[in-house]
């Protein structure tokens, strides 16, 4: 911005560059946040393209195990069990249900 100052018959122009200096850091502002977002979506992409070839990894990985039984591990059945014992039986047995008549 310009500015004419009459002084003494004669006319300074004084030149302001605190505003030009304002002017570049709002426009360069703008353009770093601007890479900052580029920045986390390129890293964000990255990570979802590794888990995705991890999990791919890891299926198939699965799926090409041979599928036996499943040892049962001791904290399932108890600690007071032993592994020879067989599992516990639950029988039901019919009970009177008395139904309330109005």
């Amino acid at each position: 911005m310009t500015t004419a100052t009459p002084l003494g018959g004669t006319t300074f122009f004084s030149l302001n560059v605190t505003t030009r200096e304002d002017d570049f850091l709002y426009k360069s502002s703008g353009a770093i946040v601007a890479a900052v977002v580029v920045v986390v979506i390129i890293i964000f992409t990255v990570v979802l393209i590794l888990l995705k070839v991890y999990n791919r990894k890891m299926r198939a990985r699965r799926e090409l195990e041979p599928k036996g039984p499943k040892p049962v591990s001791p904290y399932a059945q108890g600690p007071n069990s032993s592994s020879s014992q067989q599992p516990a039986t639950v029988t039901f047995s019919p009970v009177d249900v008395h139904v309330e008549t109005r």
